[in-house]
C-alpha cells in the first residue's frame, strides 16, 4: 500500500509540475501584467448609465475559498491545469468584499444575510424581511418592523422582476424578497407554534402568494407549505392573487429539456408561479441524472427553463426587469447543501454550473444597460492546501504524508462537519476510500453532522452602470442600496435627472 502510494503521489507530482512553456519566459508575465494595467486604465471612463435591467447572482455559501477551487475546477474539466483560468464571475471588472455578520451573530445564517443584501438592512439570524427588532420566534416582535425589498422597490418602478431558484421558493434566500418573518422555518402553517398562530403571524408560503401578487416569474424546486394548491402534475389556477402554478416532475434524463408535467411557455402566461419537483437525487449537478446538459440553455426545467425566462423578463413590453439568480436562482442553490454535507465535489461544480449560467446570461445582456452583480450570502469552513503542485486534481490528495500520523489527506478539507471519522481509534486513512467520489465526505478537524458556515467576508463581482459602486469593503446591506442607485429606484432618486446620467432606452 506504501509504495502504490508513493508512485501515486510520484505521478501527480511528475504530470503536474510540468510549467507551460510560455511560463518560464519573464516576457510572458510582463505582456500578461501590461495588458490588465490597460485594461484597468479604461475603468477610468466610468459607466455613468441609468440601469434598465438588475441581476443579482447568488451562490449561496460561495466563499471566497469556493470560488478559487471552482475556478481549478472549471479549468480542469477544460483538460488545463485549472489555476490560470477564470470564472465568467471573476471577469466582471469590479470586486468588493462584504461583511457578512448577521446582527446578532457574528458567524451569520442565511436568513439574516439575505435580509442584507435584498432589503438593505441588517437583521438577526433566523429572521427575514424584517428589521433587528425582530427576536427570533417571536410573532408579537414583528408588527411595524417590516422591510420591504429591492424587488419590491423594481415592481414600483414599472419593472418586470422574476426568482429563479433551486431551491425551495419559500427557502430563506429568496423568501427576504418578498416574506416577514420571525422564523425562518415557518413554510407553511403547519410548522408555526399556537401562540403565532394566534398572534395574526402568516406563514412564508402565504406570504409567497399574497405579498407579491404580481410579480412576473417565481420558480423553485420543492413545495413545503404549498402542497395543498397542487392538483396534479398540470397547469391549474393557484388562486385570484397569481397567475398560474407549474407543477412538474423528471424523473429521468430523458425528460430533460421537455415540457413534462408543464404545458406553458413564459410567453404565454404571466405571472406565474413555478414549482418543479425533481427526485432527491437528482439535485446536485455532479450526479448525472439532472446533470445539467453542457449546453445550460437545455436546463432540466423544461419549457421553464430560468435562461427563457431571463430573455422573457428581458422583453422590450417591460421597463428593464429585476432578476434573483443563484443561491437563490439558476444554478448554485446548492452550493450550500453540498458544504453542508461535506461533499465539496457537489458543492463546486455547482458553482461552475452557477458560473456558467453567468456567463449565459452576461450573452443575454449588454454592459450598456445591465447591471450584473455575483455575490454570496455566507462563507463554509471549507479549505484546500497541502502544497499540492501545479495542476495538482482539485479533488486529489496532497503530494504528502501528515507528519503526526503518517496517512495521506486530501487537499481539500472542512474545519468541521461529517467528514470526520476515527477507524481502529485513529484518523481515517483516505487512501482506502473512493475520495473523488461525488458523495465523498472530506475530512473535517471537528466532528458534526452538519458541517457551518464560516464568518469572513464574501466577494462581490460588479459588471454594468454604476457597478464601480461596489469596491473596497462594504457592510452587505450596502448591495441593494448600490443597485437601486444605478436603477433609480426604491427612495433615493434625487440623482436621477444630474447631469452625466443616462436613462436607458
Amino acid at each position: 500500500m506504501k509504495a502504490l502510494l508513493l508512485l501515486l503521489f510520484l505521478a501527480q507530482l511528475c504530470s503536474s509540475s510540468l510549467i507551460p512553456e510560455r511560463e518560464k519566459d519573464p516576457d510572458y508575465w510582463r505582456r500578461q501584467a501590461q495588458e490588465t494595467l490597460r485594461a484597468a486604465l479604461r475603468l477610468q471612463r466610468l459607466n455613468q448609465n441609468v440601469a434598465k435591467n438588475l441581476i443579482l447572482f447568488l451562490g449561496d455559501g460561495m466563499g471566497v475559498s469556493t470560488v478559487t477551487a471552482a475556478r481549478i475546477l472549471k479549468g480542469q474539466l477544460q483538460n488545463r491545469k485549472g489555476e490560470e483560468s477564470l470564472l465568467e464571475m471573476e471577469q466582471f471588472p469590479y470586486v468588493a468584499l462584504a461583511k457578512t455578520y448577521n446582527t446578532n451573530a457574528q458567524v451569520p445564517d442565511s436568513a439574516g444575510t439575505a435580509t442584507a443584501y435584498l432589503c438593505g438592512v441588517k437583521a438577526n439570524e433566523g429572521t427575514v424581511g424584517v428589521s433587528a427588532g425582530v427576536t427570533r420566534d417571536r410573532c408579537n416582535t414583528t408588527k411595524g418592523q417590516e422591510v420591504t425589498s429591492i424587488l419590491r422597490w423594481a415592481k414600483d418602478a414599472g419593472k418586470a422582476v422574476g426568482i429563479v431558484t433551486t431551491t425551495r421558493v419559500t427557502h430563506a434566500t429568496p423568501s427576504a424578497a418578498y416574506a416577514h418573518s420571525a422564523n425562518r422555518d415557518w413554510y407553511s402553517d403547519g410548522e408555526m407554534p399556537p401562540d403565532a398562530l394566534e398572534g395574526g403571524c402568516r406563514d412564508i408560503a402565504r406570504q409567497l402568494v399574497e405579498n407579491i401578487p404580481d410579480i412576473e416569474v417565481g420558480m423553485g424546486t420543492g413545495l413545503p407549505g404549498l402542497e395543498p394548491f397542487t392538483a396534479g402534475v398540470a397547469s391549474c389556477p393557484l388562486s385570484e392573487h397569481t397567475g398560474t402554478l407549474l407543477w412538474g416532475c423528471w424523473d429521468a434524463p430523458k425528460d430533460a429539456g421537455t415540457s413534462k408535467g408543464c404545458g406553458y411557455s413564459p410567453k404565454d402566461v404571466a405571472p406565474t408561479l413555478g414549482m418543479l419537483l425533481p427526485p432527491k437525487s437528482c439535485w446536485y449537478s455532479s450526479l448525472g441524472t439532472l446533470a445539467h446538459p453542457k449546453d445550460l440553455a437545455a436546463l432540466p426545467w423544461g419549457c421553464c427553463n430560468p435562461l427563457q425566462i431571463l430573455t422573457v423578463l428581458l422583453s422590450p413590453t417591460h421597463k428593464g426587469c429585476w432578476l434573483l439568480g443563484g443561491g437563490g436562482g439558476l444554478p448554485g442553490g446548492r452550493i450550500d447543501h453540498g458544504h453542508h454535507e461535506g461533499k465539496a465535489k457537489q458543492a463546486l461544480h455547482e458553482a461552475v454550473e452557477l458560473d456558467r449560467a453567468i456567463g449565459l446570461a452576461s450573452s443575454l445582456t449588454s454592459a450598456q444597460d445591465t447591471l450584473s452583480v455575483v455575490t454570496a450570502d455566507h462563507s463554509h469552513v471549507f479549505t484546500f492546501g497541502g502544497y499540492t503542485p501545479r495542476g495538482n486534481p482539485i479533488f486529489g490528495l496532497a503530494p504528502m504524508q501528515s507528519d503526526v500520523d503518517r496517512k495521506p489527506f486530501t487537499s481539500i478539507l472542512y474545519g468541521n462537519g461529517p467528514g470526520y471519522k476515527i477507524v481502529a481509534g485513529e484518523r481515517e486513512n483516505v487512501s482506502a476510500v473512493d475520495f473523488a467520489h461525488a458523495n465523498y465526505q472530506a475530512q473535517s478537524a471537528v466532528p458534526l453532522r452538519q458541517e457551518t458556515h464560516g464568518g469572513e467576508d464574501v466577494a462581490v463581482f460588479a459588471r454594468g452602470p454604476m457597478a464601480h459602486l461596489l469596491h473596497g469593503v462594504h457592510e452587505q446591506n450596502y448591495i441593494p442600496h448600490a443597485m437601486a442607485y444605478a436603477a433609480c429606484i426604491g427612495s433615493n432618486r434625487g440623482h436621477c435627472n444630474a447631469a452625466g446620467r443616462n436613462a436607458a432606452s
